[in-house]
């Protein structure tokens, strides 16, 4: 691929663009972009990234709704997560799907329903692959050829409605509960993505603190164990699994279970942060 950080945004001209980010020296967090070379062409495809450079006004997903195909989810993914859900490591990944209308951009509000208000709200902070070329039956040897690169994403879940019912898409497919971004940055610089540090922080308090090496199914074993006899398609999301420290891991009766107004950040190294703020939907509104 031609870009080595794409972003999707708002430019000042008032146009949507997508754009290889220039970052400052020494300064991996694609949210902090203000400029971006303008990519003409498909990013799929043939693209080319142009000497017109732009200013960005505000992030956007990285991909938008039309372009995303299937959502697939990981569960129990990292060891040490496992290890405080107290459950066995699983054998074969737990897979779990998403509707496109979840994902959101890096900096839009986590809007949550009045279902799912009630306590058992959760982050967990995800490496998300996005697929670049279609694929079946890939070795993990190749996998990597097929993927497009690597953004960061929250997999919001509400846990009794997760759990109770065993329907983990009931409890995490809600809209707005996959933001991520701030950006994809291919493989050609993130050239081992089992060696990134992996981060949450809720309103500043840093909660879940780890690296994708606890990975139990890395990378490149995820992308050809879920092509087995299913294509991946180019704008394929993957969320590959949390790390230790979610709120459901805390003491019994006193999870920090996430309230509205909370502020959730999720940051993967060499990639950047989603910044989002929870908002209980009809909270605060005048009755009618």
């Amino acid at each position: 691929m031609a870009f080595q950080r794409l972003i999707r945004f708002l430019a000042t001209d008032g146009r949507i663009y997508y754009g290889d980010a220039m970052l400052p020296r020494g300064v991996s967090d694609l949210n902090k972009a203000t400029k971006a070379r303008v990519i003409d062409g498909d990013i799929f495809a043939a693209h080319t990234v142009t000497d017109r450079v732009v200013s960005v006004e505000h992030l956007l997903a990285p991909l938008s709704q039309s372009q995303v195909g299937t959502v697939r989810c990981l569960g129990l993914n990292y060891a040490n997560h496992a290890k405080e859900a107290g459950m066995p490591l699983p054998k074969t990944p737990v897979l779990f799907y998403k509707p496109p209308t979840s994902l959101a951009s890096p900096n839009a509000d986590i809007m949550v329903p009045r279902v799912a208000q009630g306590p058992g709200l959760d982050y967990e902070v995800e490496l998300v692959i996005v697929i670049g070329k279609p694929c079946r039956d890939v070795s993990p040897k190749d996998a990597y050829n097929y993927i497009l690169g690597y953004s960061v994403g929250d997999d919001v879940s509400h846990r009794p409605l997760q759990l109770g019912p065993g329907q983990w898409s009931l409890g995490k497919g809600f809209d707005t509960w996959a933001p991520f971004g701030p950006g994809i940055v291919s493989t050609s610089v993130i050239k081992d993505p089992q060696a990134l540090k992996i981060v949450t922080k809720v309103n500043g308090d840093i909660k879940q603190n780890s690296s994708t090496a606890d990975q139990i199914f890395k990378v490149a074993e995820t992308v050809s164990l879920l092509s087995a006899g299913t294509t991946l398609m180019p704008g394929d999301v993957i969320f590959t699994g949390t790390p230790e420290g979610v709120a459901m891991g805390g003491k019994k009766g006193q999870e920090p279970w996430l309230k509205d107004g909370d502020v959730v950040e999720v940051w993967l190294e060499n990639v950047g942060v989603c910044k989002n703020r929870v908002v209980f939907e009809g909270v605060g509104e005048a009755k009618l």
